[in-house]
């Protein structure tokens, strides 16, 4: 097209930047320039037959899946289309509670009816595991005509059910698996990682390239296997995704499922080496603890993502929240994200060395400046809801809108959570509780982000008429 000198009579309207000059000189005009529309020679996300699905099936076979599609709105935007794929109003999906919210939006979206296994809890470190498989055999047992069973693989932390056997229960009992894999694309390309989910009989999974493969941010992967009909996944692709598709977020996606095909696996190595030192000296350190396989129970934690850097602060009596604070305040480091109890380094395919000296060194800082006494720390990070009705029902009902302090005993009719990572506190058709409340009064107060109300200074919360 450059080759070309195609005279842009189309969109965008920049028109390869020359009439935003202010965006070409903070972007670079070799970027504008290829900020193109769906022209017949570039194909089209929507439909694509030649160069974009040629991209998609070298995607398809680096990632082992007999399709793979370009996703332009994150991982959301493919946790979506799972959902949307999968189920029908009214139909039972069997999963985890700690799920991003992206998978409730979309049960909002289509009415389905979640069952949730509420994932076990390390008490001591304050996080939610994975899923029991017994906890999992139980739920579809008691809930045969279920469609579908999500996994996150892994989670946030880097905790992984044991997804191959899940698969197979799913699949004896004629469900989907379908797999959040927003946190493990580097799965795919490194023997010493756990298990990715097509290897395990997964027929859905969405990736975020963008976290730990190195393409831009917004730009994911859905990948199916061969039990569900692309084509039928494409239709309901194209109900949500934008029909102005970027070039630049599909460039990155090929070019980066390029470098990982050929390169992964000494990529992901050098990820694990820096990582498995970063851990040990910080637990070197004294009073933080950097986990690891060790916590591995060959159940609730099958397997451990060891390039997940996952730090629990409490015993140097901060939050991980406030650890997250004065790091990126004092030291200029900005990591993933803090909770009540942990800090999260997200470790992949960009990190140096020395900027792993340069973390630790800050912790051991921190540690020696920070600490104080742990007493009155809230111990738990998960809380098992009690839903009371589908998320789309309550999402759709007539609402009234009170002082967060007076819903205990009400349904919530909106979202409640910490981002990041995006999973609910509280969620629309789940009960509020005075744990609830004094959680989230707690996680305010300590920092964390939150998110998810229409009162944006999380003061009032809409719950359910007619209680």
């Amino acid at each position: 097209m450059k080759r070309r000198r195609l005279v842009p009579f189309d969109v965008p309207g920049h028109k390869r930047g020359r009439g935003n000059p202010e965006l070409t000189e903070f972007l670079g005009e070799q970027c504008l320039s290829v900020d193109v529309n769906s022209m017949k020679m570039l194909d089209n996300l929507c439909h694509p037959v030649s160069v974009i699905r040629e991209a998609e099936q070298l995607a398809a076979e680096a990632f082992g899946a007999a399709h793979a599609f370009f996703m332009i709105g994150g991982t959301t935007s493919a946790v979506q289309a799972m959902i949307l794929t999968a189920l029908k109003r009214g139909e039972k999906i069997i999963l985890p509670r700690n799920v991003h919210r992206s998978v409730i939006n979309a049960m909002i979206l289509c009415g389905a009816v979640p069952v949730y296994v509420n994932p076990e809890m390390d008490k001591s470190l304050g996080i939610s595991l994975g899923m029991r498989l017994d906890a999992v055999r139980e739920a579809i047992e008691n809930n045969p005509e279920a469609k579908a069973v999500f996994v996150n693989n892994p989670t946030y932390y880097g905790i992984c059910s044991n997804i191959k056997e899940i698969a197979r229960l799913a699949h004896e009992h004629g469900m989907l698996l379908l797999a959040d894999e927003a946190h493990g694309t580097h799965f795919y390309f490194n023997d010493g990682l756990p298990m990715a989910a097509m290897a395990a009989g997964a027929d859905m999974a969405a990736l975020s390239m963008h976290k730990s493969g190195g393409s831009l941010t917004q730009s994911s992967l859905l990948l199916t296997a061969d039990t569900v009909s692309d084509g039928h996944v494409n239709q309901i692709i194209n109900l949500t995704q934008t029909t102005s598709a970027s070039y630049l977020l599909m460039v990155s996606l090929d070019i980066s499922r390029r470098r990982l095909a050929l390169h992964g696996k000494e990529i992901f190595d050098k990820v694990i080496d820096l990582v498995e030192y970063a851990r040990d000296e910080i637990n070197a350190i004294g009073d933080y603890y950097a986990y690891s396989r060790e916590l591995i129970d060959n159940d609730a934690i099958y397997d451990f993502d060891v390039t997940k850097l996952s730090v629990f602060t409490r015993p140097i009596g901060l939050a991980g929240i406030e650890v997250y604070d004065i790091l990126r305040d004092d030291y200029d480091i900005q990591t993933e994200f803090g909770d009540i109890a942990n800090l999260l380094a997200y470790v992949s395919v960009g990190d140096r060395p020395k900027d792993t000296e340069r973390l630790v060194a800050a912790l051991s800082e921190i540690r020696r400046n920070y600490r104080k006494d742990r007493t009155g720390m809230l111990e738990a990070e998960y809380i098992n809801p009690e839903v009371v009705c589908a998320p789309q029902e309550a999402f759709y009902a007539d609402k009234e809108s009170l002082p967060i302090g007076d819903t205990a005993g009400r349904v919530a009719g909106e979202f409640v959570m910490c981002y990041p990572p995006g999973i609910p506190i509280l969620a629309p058709g789940e009960l509020v509780t005075p744990d609830i409340l004094r959680y989230i009064r707690y996680a305010k107060k300590k920092g964390c982000s939150m998110t998810g109300p229409e009162d944006m200074n999380i003061e009032k919360l809409n719950v359910m008429k007619g209680e």
